[in-house]
């Protein structure tokens, strides 16, 4: 089976700014979707905020088993339609991956349900990832840590909720430490935070970085059919109960009436 990716790029450093167009002369987005493409069972395309309904339509969603985000400068600008219509996926079953800055994304705050704010240093300074659950599927393959020699520093305390697993901790040069790899169920959808990959820095070109992501999709990916009404709430009629049950004192709404929300 192969697993349909759709690499999501917010598209605005690479159009304005030089340092990152030189690093990423083919995007962000389109690096990352280049990559994935060259491994077994994984094909994956590019949208950008720029497209139509920033690229995730309906349909898109639909045949969309991964959705990978990368945003940063304009978080804003994501409609509301769209961040519901990709959370709504996620619980029926689609899996996501955020990297770097998507921890302030429209759709990674509506899954998570919290501020997920932290501190940041832009110096480039080095990183030193290391591996904290080396059975997890996500780290197949991995040494036990690597480096990336420049990046952004991120440090704690990260705003999100506790995560299932902590896959990976990140250490800086300036002597913080960051939780930098973490997994998530949302729903039938599972989620996952990766933290490299500052846009002027070439961490999506490094084969460690390139590997975590990979094992990711592979990971994401639910082969289950998704769920159709995953935010539905039936009002259920007394004569469907599963025993005979007599209907006693009032009540506020009727059979088959819509609830409160």
């Amino acid at each position: 089976m192969t697993i349909r990716v759709t690499v999501w790029g917010e598209n605005v450093h690479e159009r304005k700014n030089k340092v990152v167009a030189e690093v990423y002369p083919q995007t962000m987005h389109g690096t990352i979707a280049g990559f994935l493409n060259k491994e077994d069972g994984i094909s994956a395309s590019t949208v950008t905020l720029q497209d139509a309904e920033h690229g995730l339509t309906a349909e898109k969603i639909a045949n969309t088993d991964v959705l990978i985000w990368w945003g940063h400068a304009a978080h804003g600008d994501v409609s509301d339609a769209v961040t519901e219509r990709v959370a709504e996926a996620v619980w029926s079953g689609m899996g996501i991956i955020f990297l770097h800055s998507a921890h302030f994304s429209k759709p990674f705050k509506r899954l998570m349900g919290t501020p997920c704010n932290l501190s940041w240093r832009e110096a480039g300074e080095r990183e030193r990832i290391w591996v904290t659950s080396r059975q997890h599927p996500i780290a197949r393959g991995l040494p036990d840590h690597f480096e990336l020699e420049y990046e952004e520093m991120y440090g704690e305390p990260f705003g999100v909720p506790e995560p299932l697993e902590t896959v990976f901790i990140s250490w800086f040069q300036g002597g913080e430490v960051f939780r930098s790899g973490l997994t998530y169920k949302r729903g039938a959808g599972n989620v996952f935070y990766f933290r490299p990959g500052h846009e002027t820095y070439p961490s999506y070109h490094d084969g460690n970085v390139q590997k975590v992501i990979a094992n990711a999709v592979r990971w994401a990916h639910n082969p289950e059919a998704r769920l159709l009404k995953p935010t539905d709430a039936p009002n259920t009629p007394v004569d469907k109960a599963l025993e005979p049950i007599t209907e006693r004192g009032p009540r506020l709404h009727h059979d088959g009436q819509e609830g409160f929300r």
